[in-house]
């Protein structure tokens, strides 16, 4: 079905929605230096996917039946007890779980790209993730069966390869939504994709470095004592704050000429099993939030500054880290806000235009203002 918006022809497939427009490729082109005002520069990659990249655009079935498959869920404990055998087995069958799942993670974001407010969906940058999830795709799907471990080297390497190229993802989303932010009426539809996306993000790269980690163990090299893939079996909680509330002082010396210091109490003894990985995500985020607080309120004594405190609770079935600090707190008025991702109490470094709908706003800024691309001094 043709329709025409303005001068511009569009292409409406019939296994689309009623009033769901698909771009050909001509205006694809057309649109992007008009979306954003910005000239779109395409990235080298193979030429056969990048061509099924935009005709997908048009012929999508493979993408529309993977995205119907619920995707299959693994926890901590299944992947601990999964275990290691002395043929390397587990290796093979991680593999084979990566061949059938990553497909299908693939094409649920395939299809949140599609249900994108049609200009939001048009604009360079997200365009180009977007371009990119379908060559993923294309790549994952059509790679052949896993069944030995010659074709389990190969699939490994193009899963590291998969994950190097999306890599700034993040970033890419930030300024494709920042780009666009004037298009957006409704904020949930962005918050509810961005939602899905991330999380879903973290769950696809979560596998693949495990299964990555079980790869290397092969080569008794890159053995570490106490990980069965990325979960530990002895992980000291402890040990982990300390290590990031390290990392978040140097940053806050950066920054300020100054950090608090932090100590950490309660159950400091605890050891259990779990993946690090999403503690690694938050807990310095978390510890840079309370340092900046912290700083910016206790300016005129650094010498006396109060400590950030860190708790921590266990039980058989849970773990509770609290951070505290005496940075002033927040208003009660904005707590409904603190969830969303363009709103910051940092208004000193807040751009005034975030205070409607910044897309992803400053807690995803592409500015490295720390050591080691440590990111800014709030989240």
């Amino acid at each position: 079905m043709l329709r025409t918006v303005g001068k511009s022809l569009f292409v409406c497939p019939p296994h689309h929605p009623a009033g769901s427009l698909e771009l050909c490729p001509a205006v694809l082109f057309f649109c992007r230096p008009r979306c954003s005002g910005i000239p779109y520069v395409p990235q080298p990659r193979d030429k056969s996917v990048s061509a099924r990249s935009v005709i997908s655009f048009y012929n999508q079935s493979a993408i529309d039946i993977a995205a119907e498959k619920p995707s299959v869920r693994l926890t901590p404990t299944t992947i601990l007890y999964a275990g290691k055998s002395p043929d390397n087995s587990h290796i093979l069958r991680s593999a084979q779980y990566l061949y059938k799942e990553l497909p299908v993670r693939v094409a649920h974001r395939i299809r949140d790209f599609r249900h994108l407010p049609f200009i939001v969906g048009c604009n360079p940058t997200i365009l180009h993730v977007h371009e990119l999830y379908i060559r993923s795709f294309h790549l994952l799907s059509e790679f052949p069966p896993v069944e030995d471990f010659e074709s389990e080297e190969k699939y490994t390497k193009l899963v590291k390869d998969l994950l190097d190229d999306h890599k700034d993802v993040v970033t890419l989303l930030a300024e494709g939504f920042r780009e666009s932010r004037k298009h957006i009426k409704e904020y949930k539809v962005i918050q509810d994709f961005l939602d899905r996306m991330l999380t879903s993000r973290l769950g696809i790269r979560m596998l693949a470095q495990h299964h990555i980690a079980l790869h290397q163990e092969k080569n008794l090299f890159h053995v570490q004592p106490n990980y069965v893939g990325i979960v530990c079996t002895q992980m000291s909680l402890k040990k982990i704050i300390e290590k990031w509330a390290d990392f978040s002082r140097q940053v806050c010396e950066y920054k300020y000429g100054f950090a608090p210091r932090v100590r950490v109490l309660g159950h400091v003894g605890v050891v259990f099993p779990y993946i690090p990985l999403p503690l690694d995500y938050i807990l310095p985020e978390l510890l840079k939030n309370a340092m900046r607080a912290t700083c910016e309120q206790h300016a005129d004594n650094p010498v006396n500054m109060p400590d950030v405190t860190v708790t921590i609770a266990n039980n058989d079935v849970d773990f509770i880290i609290r951070i505290s600090d005496k940075g002033g707190g927040m208003p009660r008025e904005i707590l409904e806000k603190v969830m969303q991702y363009h709103f910051t109490t940092c208004g000193s470094e807040m751009d005034p235009a975030s205070e409607n709908l910044d897309g992803l706003g400053t807690m995803m800024s592409a500015m490295n203002d720390g050591p080691n691309g440590a990111g800014p001094m709030y989240g």
